[in-house]
Formats: C-alpha cells, structure tokens, sequence
C-alpha cells in the first residue's frame, strides 16, 4: 500500500512538473510575441512620424506657390484670395419636403465677381 501511495506521489509530481514546464514554455513564448509586436508598433508609428514630417514638407505654401506658377499653362491654379469665397448666409440649403422648386432653364453664371480683397 505504501508503495503504491509513493509511486503515485511521484507520478503526480512528475506530471506536474511537466505541465509547469510546458506552461513555462507557453509563457514565454506569449511574452516573445508580445514583444515583437511592441517592436512592430514602434516601427510603425516611426514611419508613421516620417510620413507626417515629409507630407508637412511637401505642403510648404512656398513650394506650393512655385509649383501653381510653373504649371500655371497646364492647370491654371490662382491663388486664393478672401474675396473668393461667400458668406455663411449665402448657403442654400435643401428645401423642405413638399416644397416646390422651381424649374431651373438656361445656364447659369457661377464666376465669382473678383473685387476688393477682405
């Protein structure tokens, strides 16, 4: 009796001693991963950072300027001036349902009048 309570001791430990080392192993393993993707984040994030710093350099109002210039026989670019764009009250929104709108015939002018800059 006794012999078989000390083999069944020693199973039990050998048992447990094999799954705490493959849990050990799990962990590990978990914590690698976990790693890498801290790493991966962070390298992310760097090009993240780069791409923001190179699209803000791009973007120079100067270079921008000079760019409109150069290419101003192709595109046609002015630059923007406060007297180009209208007043908040100037919107017109969506009718109201069952409202009837009125038939629009013939072209309509939508050149802003260019005067005095605001």
């Amino acid at each position: 009796m006794r012999g078989l309570l000390a083999a069944l001791s020693v199973a039990a430990v050998i048992g447990l001693a094999y799954w705490a080392y493959r849990e050990n192993i799990r962990t590990q393993q978990t914590l690698d991963e976990a790693r890498a993707l801290r790493d991966e984040i962070a390298a992310l994030r760097a090009a993240i950072d780069v791409q923001h710093a190179e699209w803000a350099y791009l973007n120079r109002p100067d270079r921008l300027r000079a760019l409109a210039e150069m290419n101003f026989d192709v595109l046609g670019l002015v630059p923007m001036r406060p007297a180009q764009f209208g007043d908040v009250d100037q919107v017109a929104y969506p009718p109201a349902p069952g409202t009837i709108v009125p038939r629009i015939d013939g072209a309509i002018d939508l050149r802003a009048e260019l005067g005095p800059e605001r």
